[in-house]
């Protein structure tokens, strides 16, 4: 099964899986070979229109954490039925108003061998305070790639589907 039908499939899961009512709309799924991120768009507070910006930040972020109590033994009884399902950890998070918030994540340790220059940028964001670790470091440098290159890693992972496709239509060994 290639990586597009395994997202398919686990994207379709939860969305026959999750109580109604608990979103506004489908939730997001991202599938990566690790982790099963769940995020789901809650409605906005009903008195949030006519509040201050302050109040109003303060009514989401009492929405969200209502919301992770309240649902926090369903979330864990279907992060169980789904991981035994599909071997992937999932972690759980919601959008509300312009606030995301994950409740869970997984933080898997990634290794990699790095010359001198790059290891003296990361030395320089952690001698700089912007990082605590070499490790936290390179974790800024994805992210600022991340953030800076939507749009290239869209089309990239765009492409890659398109392989995936090509491989799965080919000859079978």
């Amino acid at each position: 099964m290639s990586t597009n039908e395994a997202a398919e499939k686990v994207r379709g899961w939860f969305s026959g899986r999750l109580p109604e009512g608990w979103f506004e709309g489908s939730p997001e799924v991202v599938l990566d070979r690790e982790e099963v991120s769940v995020i789901g768009r809650l409605p906005e507070p009903s008195h949030a229109d006519e509040a201050s910006d302050n109040e109003k930040a303060a009514a989401v972020a009492g929405h969200i954490q209502r919301f992770r109590e309240d649902t926090r033994d369903q979330r864990i009884a279907i992060a169980r039925e789904a991981e035994h399902r599909f071997g992937h950890k999932v972690s759980w998070g919601v959008e509300c108003a312009d606030q995301k918030e994950m409740f869970t994540t997984l933080s898997v340790p990634v290794m990699t061998r790095l010359r001198q220059p790059e290891r003296r940028v990361l030395d320089t964001l952690v001698d700089a305070g912007v990082a605590r670790s070499r490790s936290d470091a390179l974790a800024w440098c994805v992210r600022l790639v991340g953030k800076n290159t939507d749009e290239w890693l869209g089309e990239l992972r765009t492409a890659l589907e398109y392989v995936e496709r090509a491989r799965a239509a080919g000859p079978q060994a």
